[in-house]
């Protein structure tokens, strides 16, 4: 009997090419990049206000300093929890809002055939290319008109009438569901409403966690809206009670002001690595489970 040998035109890949180390290296710098700004405030938050002051934000900390994050939590700094009672409110509903809005209008353009459907779409999708900065005088005067600056409102108030980005989210994804699913639901006596509240919307898990992820965080971190339209200490979100320690602590109390910072960023960090999976579920999915 011959020899057994491989043939002639097989060829043996790589575990790892070349195109993939090159990925991988890419990414790596870029999460390093990213991680590093993170390092110094975490590092820098667990110093002396000496070492602070000396520019030391690059040698790992020997003694960590806990007590600056009490510290600088206190009333006399940052009075930081009814800035987080104020902001968790204004997130909370701003979240809920914005679900509920955006799910409904992306419901209507995904499931109703009605005149102009088409060019009301179009129009809605049209108002991203419009900047913030252009409606925000219009808007502020009308909310004044209304009586509500220096309250939440107009920080919640526009979470409830629809986001469009999030409204093509919710189409896009309400559009994929097959028809024959919709007629059957019908045919057992379901009304709209319910085929949007049983049905549309606990099939849309993925698509509701990515709208949660960036409303908290694009509220959790705003800091214009709160400074044109609140103006009482008490009313203080805390992007607003963090820029107020900035500006009256930042540079005798460095490290505490890096405190502060990262007990503000926290929840966002969290609130990422919790989710993430219906992050990356909601980019990969192309059909229904």
């Amino acid at each position: 009997m011959p020899n057994a040998s491989p043939s002639s035109d097989s060829t043996v890949r790589p575990l790892v090419s070349g195109k993939m180390l090159l990925t991988y290296a890419i990414l790596m710098l870029g999460s390093i990049a990213f991680v590093i700004p993170f390092y110094f405030a975490l590092n820098a938050s667990l110093k002396t206000s000496a070492e602070v002051a000396a520019g030391d934000f690059i040698t790992p900390v020997r003694e960590p300093n806990f007590s600056n994050y009490p510290r600088s939590l206190a009333p006399d700094k940052m009075n930081f929890w009814p800035a987080l009672a104020n902001t968790t409110v204004i997130t909370t509903l701003t979240v809920i809002g914005q679900i509920i809005s955006c799910s409904l209008v992306g419901f209507g353009f995904a499931r109703f055939s009605f005149r102009g459907k088409t060019i009301l779409f179009i129009i809605m999708i049209s108002t991203m290319m419009l900047p913030a900065q252009v409606t925000m005088v219009p808007v502020f005067v009308l909310f004044k008109s209304l009586g509500m600056v220096d309250t939440f409102w107009p920080l919640i108030i526009p979470a409830w009438l629809a986001s469009p980005f999030f409204v093509f989210m919710f189409r896009q994804f309400f559009s994929q569901i097959p028809e024959e699913l919709i007629e059957a639901a019908r045919i057992d006596g379901c009304s709209n409403w319910r085929i949007y509240w049983q049905f549309m919307l606990p099939l849309s898990g993925p698509v509701i966690a990515i709208v949660a992820i960036y409303t908290f965080l694009g509220t959790w971190n705003d800091f214009l809206g709160p400074l044109i339209y609140l103006n009482s200490p008490e009313n203080r979100t805390i992007a607003l009670a963090l820029n107020s320690f900035r500006g009256q602590y930042g540079t005798s109390d460095a490290h505490l002001l890096m405190a502060a910072s990262v007990v503000t960023m926290l929840p966002c960090v969290i609130l990422f690595f919790a989710m993430q999976k219906y992050f990356v579920e909601s980019v990969a999915q192309s059909g229904m489970k």
